[in-house]
């Protein structure tokens, strides 16, 4: 009888990037719709697009966060 595959480990795995969408952002940044575009636009926030669909990888969002927060301080 033949065993089962091994099952990967996470760590083995190939790292998951996690895409979250406008609405998403709109609601982590509590920002209107307009003002998350205007931030694509410019490139101030990274994205992808898939087909027709825009997806913010959330390393770009704390990227993005990470930035502000060190120019306030300064």
């Amino acid at each position: 009888m033949a065993s089962p595959p091994l099952a990967v480990r996470h760590s083995e795995a190939a790292p998951v990037l996690d895409l979250l969408t406008v609405p998403q952002v709109m609601a982590r940044l509590q920002l209107g719709r307009s003002a998350v575009y205007d931030l694509l636009r410019s490139g101030q926030l990274a994205s992808i697009t898939l087909g027709r669909a825009r997806r913010i990888p959330t390393h770009a969002l704390t990227d993005f966060i990470r930035t502000h927060l060190e120019q306030e301080a300064v």
